[in-house]
């Protein structure tokens, strides 16, 4: 599904991504663990297409097309969900306007038919149901007034809503706490599927006591310094980042 192969990325000059690679197939959790600074976010920002990264050598490949070739929009269209560690609010524009927009544009970009407005009425409703998220809060402008774990939870009902093939989740379990973190959690493995694969990316082992990942891999310096199953998550839990990085 997502094939990236020797990925270096600057940003203003300065090096962040050092020959990262990495696989990530159908049906496939990955949690990409590490410590501040080490490029974690600046993978998630260069798959969903941000400005001001430099790729200086490398390639990504995302179902078969080269991503790094698309436009942000034409990446979600394709299936690319980037769930933000600093969800952004934008006045104005009501979550549920937002959403629908979204989607219908995805849709239409996939030649597909819209959604209808009751139809994706009644789907949101549940969605928020299931997050814990009052409906009336949704009417409001994206994220305002939004604590941070209603942030989180919804960006869990975007991805739902959404449905891409790659959710590429950046911190979503920062600043939950331990009730919000399990309904977070229960939303991503609801999204798990056959046919769709997460990226999830994670300083802290605990959301992964929810979300059991198929592989692990220790994010250090801009590349992956080791892969492997849950046991490695927990290794580094116990024993932080200093051996692999020694």
């Amino acid at each position: 599904m997502l094939a990236i192969q020797d990925l270096h990325v600057s940003v203003e000059g300065r090096p962040i991504l050092k020959g990262l690679s990495l696989a990530i197939g159908a049906g496939e959790v990955h949690a990409l663990m590490g410590p501040n600074g080490a490029g974690k976010s600046t993978l998630a920002h260069v798959l969903a297409g941000r400005e001001g990264y430099e790729v200086t050598r490398g390639s990504v490949t995302f179902l078969g097309r080269d991503l790094l070739a698309l436009a942000p929009h034409e990446r979600a269209a394709a299936g690319l969900f980037l769930g933000f560690q600093y969800p952004v609010e934008i006045p104005g524009v009501s979550n549920l306007l937002f959403l629908r927009t979204a989607l219908n544009a995805q849709r239409k970009a996939r030649g597909e038919p819209e959604v209808p407005a009751s139809a994706f009425l009644k789907r949101a409703r549940a969605e928020a149901e299931a997050l814990g998220l009052d409906v009336e809060m949704l009417k409001r402008g994206v994220n305002v007034g939004f604590s941070g774990g209603e942030k989180k939870r919804a960006e869990a009902w975007q991805m739902a809503l959404l449905e891409p093939r790659l959710a590429v989740l950046d911190e979503t379990d920062s600043g939950l706490d331990i009730d919000a973190l399990k309904v977070v959690a229960a939303a991503i493995q609801r999204f798990r599927g056959p046919d769709r694969a997460v990226l999830l990316i994670t300083h802290y082992q605990r959301v992964l006591d929810h979300v059991v990942p198929t592989h692990v891999h220790a994010f250090l310096d801009g590349r992956i310094a080791e892969s492997g199953g849950p046991e490695l998550a927990r290794r580094l839990e116990a024993e932080g980042y200093t051996r692999i990085a020694a």
